[in-house]
């Protein structure tokens, strides 16, 4: 009987919908195992075959577990708010919840396809009115709680607020990232309610401030520095520039330590862990005053080099610091003003990254040296950012690389700090120089010394920073979660109450935001003016809100009272594997453990950790293909093979993509433009109707091809230029599994991109290679018919069968515990050839082939299993045990040694004892033979190895 994948895929997939097969309870009996695929977010253009390769891991994990007896939680949904579905709506004016439902409706389809075993009752989307209900009542939570420094865990803002009746905020035990004004008790309890909201502002988990922030006018909200590539959006290619604007931030800050030292719990790999220790950035220092000449204004610049203070030479602000418009001088306020609109186009990652570009303007003011008195000039310069320390550094040529480079460049004084002559590669070693009372005393000493001396004189003080910024929540957009929050008259903030929620989106049309930079939903006044004089806030929630603790809600879905029971909570815990992009590295990842660590102070999780294990999947690449384009001629645009372009000098050539669909033998070494695919190109892209197509044989013009003397075939192909790269819609490149699903069936899909290689390291897609895997399912199949008839036979099965199968079992098992699902699909193919060549039809054998192979191939494994005559679901059976008696050998094959070179072998049961095998080494006619006129010294039984006859 023929394997047929797709009816087969149908029929299964539909009766594990009608059937509720992968419904999950909270069952307190059995062990719980929670796996989960990152967010995704469901675009328009769907999934290509990069996509699922997570998803089919963490569904073998999935349903591996649940054969071994696990209640084993495996959800989807979708991260459905955000920009580009707001961009669509600008474009193209389709509400964005339109669009969303159109790509969630594509995304639930395509997933389904692939026969993942989600539990689809437990699904929602981020954009869901009683899903972000509950996003708003994690954010109202950190509106009304402060980080107390004391207890190390989130407090309610009620008690600071009575701490500050009764003693004001001087010595108060809460952080705050800002620098709050100092007021005492009978000052607080002055306060109007808006100078109190303003204080508080200071301490709340979720406050308001002016930030510097990317903000993009075309597309008329702020940008994380992710969204900005070279001083232009991701999305679009807009200018963006620095712009100071009042925000809502979250107070991440205050959990540094915490998210710093947790790492060390987590199962994750230390590249990750790396990354994410290096965005906390952990570093121990002190902050040094710096008084400016001709203002009452102080610098306070934080330095982890405290002992080379007596080498500040000049000091650096970052070009939005507050203080550079007071202390620029008239002659310098022109190119300080122009240095400050350039640096405003650049996000502050690519500041931090222009390592070997040295720029910066002189302000013309100074700052004095908090020891010496001397006058250190101020410049400012982009590589120095205003929210990270205190957006000043005190400049110490000497022994910093990029203060160097900067003094080099502007010619400013060096002044060496410490004696390096020796040669030492230890710098703890050095003694100080030209460092007044430190001069002598290597580094250690002269730090402990200068924190003394800066703290007794009240100019400095010993201090921890981090690099970890807090994150700005405010969007100015419509397609985002309402912040719940109204402002009475005179400004003072108040969060709705629990029943008010969800504050949902009102319905417009006009999604333009507003050039005022304020978002659209400003313009919708009978949603924005509410009685009493009270308005609300238009900024909407960045699309990290949603997806900072949408695992959790998984736990317990459709709960109106609470985000999650706590019986549920106490059940699931927390995700056991979570498996996604390397990508989320630092945002998704570090907010979801800042939300955890929060939900855990307020009591509401019982973990501090939301993710136990962590797999990052590579990457599914695709093959780029492009054209040689020559850059000496623009009329008519000449093209040229990659053999001419290479002849010629690539250096004159420069790349224009092609579509993959127009090439032949796309992907491998020889791939091609033919006549037929220099129509398509040109057709595709009207702007090279015109152009000419030169290969060896002769030139195509507009499409049609004019052989040259004694051209061959091959002579007229245009040869492209292939490369490995990103699979991506921009690349013209994306394969889509529909497509390959349709003609190879689900099972075979799911094989193949295990089969690629390890999960975490990236591979190209090879079409070629599903072949192979297509050809083993029906090997596979095959081995269940005789005769074009299913056929097992219940007769006892020899152990030659057992084996092979045990193997399999050990193998296989061990495989998927280590996630090496490559090598698993390896020992299917060797199991099934090896049944094949016995010709075994076992029961005993071939039913356990088919619960193993189930979570890599769950369709052909469940019509197998039907087929062999059960009625209940092959998902639910235990997973198959290896028996290691029957892998036991029965005898083995000892090679024999003599004086150490192997003379002969010889075959032992495996229950010989050592007398029994010295005994016939010894009566061995070629033992004999080596050994003639020697004597045997001794025998060395190496049991189950080998055995050496020592003779002299």
């Amino acid at each position: 009987m023929e394997y047929n994948p797709r009816p087969i895929e149908a029929k299964w997939q539909k009766k594990w919908e009608q059937e509720g097969t992968y419904r999950t309870k909270t069952d307190p009996s059995k062990p719980k195992f929670y796996v989960l695929d990152m967010f995704p977010y469901p675009s328009g253009a769907g999934l290509h075959v990069g996509h699922p390769l997570g998803y089919i891991a963490s569904d073998i994990i999935s349903r591996y577990k649940r054969h071994s007896g696990y209640q084993v939680l495996h959800p989807m949904g979708y991260d459905a708010f955000g920009l580009p579905a707001e961009q669509y709506a600008v474009q193209t004016g389709v509400h964005p919840s339109q669009s969303t439902k159109e790509n969630i409706d594509r995304y639930r389809e395509q997933l389904s396809n692939i026969g993942f075993d989600y539990d689809w009752s437990r699904s929602f989307a981020t954009c869901d009115p009683k899903y972000y209900r509950w996003t708003q009542w994690i954010f109202i939570q950190m509106y009304s709680h402060y980080y107390c420094t004391e207890t190390q865990r989130a407090k309610p803002l009620s008690e600071l607020e009575n701490l500050f009746s009764k003693s004001g905020n001087r010595d108060v035990p809460a952080f705050s990232g800002q620098d709050p004004e100092v007021f005492s008790a009978s000052e607080w309890n002055e306060m109007n309610p808006y100078e109190k909201d303003q204080a508080l502002m200071n301490y709340r988990l979720a406050y308001r401030k002016t930030s510097h922030v990317n903000w993009c006018p075309e597309l008329g909200t702020v940008l994380a520095n992710d969204e900005v590539k070279d001083g232009r959006s991701e999305r679009g290619g807009y200018p963006v520039e620095k712009k100071p604007m009042v925000q809502w931030s979250l107070r991440i800050s205050a959990y540094s330590e915490r998210l710093l030292n947790d790492l060390e719990g987590l199962d994750w790999s230390e590249s990750l862990k790396i990354v994410q220790r290096n965005w906390i950035g952990k570093s121990t220092g002190a902050t040094v005053c710096f008084s400016v000449k001709l203002s009452e204004r102080k610098i306070e610049a934080f330095t982890t080099r405290p002992d080379t203070l007596f080498g500040v030479t000049f000091m650096v602000l970052a070009p939005e610091h507050p203080l550079v418009d007071e202390i620029t001088t008239s002659d310098r306020q022109k190119a300080v003003n122009e240095y400050r609109k350039k640096a405003a186009s650049l996000s502050d990652r690519e500041r931090q990254a222009n390592v070997d570009q040295v720029s910066g303007e002189f302000t013309g003011g100074y700052a004095f040296h908090p020891i010496t008195g001397e006058e250190i000039p101020i410049w400012i310069s982009d590589y120095v950012l205003m929210d990270y320390g205190t957006g000043a550094v005190m400049a110490v040529p000497s022994d910093d690389e990029r203060d160097r480079k900067f003094a080099s460049h502007f010619n400013l004084p060096i002044t060496e700090v410490y004696d390096k002559s020796s040669g030492e590669n230890d710098v703890n070693k050095y003694k100080s120089i030209h460092s007044d009372f430190l001069n002598g005393l290597n580094v250690p000493d002269a730090l402990k010394k200068i924190i003394d001396y800066l703290e007794q004189s009240k100019i400095g003080k010993a201090e921890v920073r981090y690099k970890l910024r807090d994150a700005i929540f405010s969007r100015q957009r419509y397609w985002g979660e309402p912040i719940p929050i109204i402002y009475d008259r005179d400004g003072v903030s108040r969060a709705l109450k629990e029943d008010e929620l969800p504050l949902e989106l009102p319905t417009i049309d006009d999604f333009k935001p507003g050039s005022d930079g304020r978002s659209p939903l400003s313009r919708v006044k009978e949603w924005v003016e509410l009685p009493g004089g009270y308005r609300r806030e238009t900024d909407t929630m960045p699309g990290f809100a949603g997806s900072s603790w949408y695992f959790l809600r998984y736990m317990d879905p459709h709960n109106e009272e609470e985000f999650a029971s706590e019986e549920a909570i106490q059940y699931w815990r927390e995700v056991d594997l979570y498996v996604g992009g390397t990508e989320h590295a630092v945002g998704h990842l570090m907010y979801a453990r800042f939300y955890h660590k929060f939900l855990n102070d307020i009591g509401k999780v019982p973990t501090a950790e939301p993710f136990k294990k962590l797999i990052n999947q590579g990457m599914i690449q695709g093959v780029i293909e492009s054209l040689y384009m020559d850059k000496r001629t623009a009329d008519p645009v000449r093209f040229v093979c990659a053999s001419l372009a290479e002849k010629e000098g690539l250096e004159h050539f420069s790349k224009v993509l092609v579509h993959a669909d127009f090439v032949d033998n796309y992907g491998a070494e020889d791939s091609y433009l033919s006549g037929e695919g220099v129509k398509k190109f040109t057709g595709w892209n009207k702007s090279f109707e015109g152009a000419i197509f030169e290969c060896p044989g002769g030139v195509t013009n507009r499409g049609k091809f004019t052989p040259g003397e004694g051209s061959t075939a091959t002579d007229s192909h245009l040869l492209t230029h292939s490369e490995v790269g990103k699979m991506s819609k921009s690349k013209y490149n994306v394969i889509n599994p529909d497509e390959v699903i349709e003609e190879y069936g689900t099972d075979c899909f799911r094989m193949y991109e295990m089969f690629l290689g390890p999960i975490e390291q990236s591979k190209p897609w090879d079409t070629l290679g599903i072949e192979g895997v297509s050809k083993f399912l029906r090997r596979f199949w095959n081995l269940y018919f005789k005769e074009e008839q299913f056929y097992i036979e219940d007769a006892k099965p020899e152990k030659e069968c057992l084996v092979v199968l045990h193997q399999t079992i050990k193998r296989v098992r061990e495989d998927i515990e280590r996630f090496s699902f490559n090598t698993c699909v390896s020992h299917f193919m060797v199991c099934t050839n090896e049944l094949r060549k016995i010709n075994c039809h076992h029961r005993e054998v071939l039913e356990p082939l088919i619960v193993l192979i189930a979570p890599f191939a769950p369709h052909i494994a469940e019509e197998l299993w039907s087929k062999a005559g059960h009625t209940n679901s092959v998902a639910l059976q235990p997973y198959p045990e290896f028996d290691p008696g029957i892998l036991k050998k029965d005898s083995v094959v000892y090679p024999v040694a003599v004086n150490g070179k192997k003379r002969t072998e010889m075959e032992f049961a495996t229950s010989a004892s050592k007398d029994e095998i010295e005994s016939a080494v010894r009566d061995n006619e070629v033992v004999k033979k080596w050994s003639e006129g020697k004597s045997i010294k001794r025998i060395i039984v190496v049991p189950n190895k080998m055995v050496n006859v020592v003779v002299v």
